[in-house]
């Protein structure tokens, strides 16, 4: 059976390229989009990619995931921070998620420092710019794989 798996991008990443790289480093988001595609061609595992700035879109995306997909990557951007709605989404569907960021959230301003999401992720991987995804990736497919 072929592990489905969603990779979510909060706000802002369709930036990615041009928005501060010296804090999100110069890969575009298609760049980091392309090489999640060949690490999942080596593990066996299928992805679906879905960005959005709107709070709503992303929500409707989680919840989409109920019957097709055995887990979540989500990098939730500024939401991380902020938004109950998503976290409780991601409750809701009860799949396995896995939280990522660019930077190290843990190592900027103050309110960075607290992630609504991580709670309801089963981890966090912050700070390796896009190897930051290809790490989450890895760790989703081989909790995913060992949940079959």
């Amino acid at each position: 059976m072929t592990i489905k798996l969603m990779i979510l991008h909060g706000p802002n990443l369709n930036l990615l390229g041009k928005r501060e790289p010296s804090i999100y480093g110069s890969q575009t988001i298609e760049d980091i989009n392309a090489s999640m595609i060949e690490l999942a061609a080596d593990l066996g595992c299928d992805l679906d990619f879905f960005q959005s700035n709107c709070e709503g879109e992303l929500i409707n995306a989680i919840h989409g995931t109920v019957s097709e997909y055995r887990g979540i990557l989500i990098n939730p951007a500024a939401y991380t921070h902020t938004s109950i709605a998503i976290r409780d989404a991601l409750s809701a569907v009860g799949l396995p998620v896995v939280e990522v960021h660019l930077s190290n959230i843990h190592g900027r301003e103050p309110f960075r420092h607290t992630s609504i999401v991580a709670p309801v992720a089963i981890g966090q991987i912050s700070g390796f710019g896009g190897d930051s995804y290809l790490l989450g990736l890895r760790a989703l497919h081989k909790y995913v794989s060992n949940s079959l």
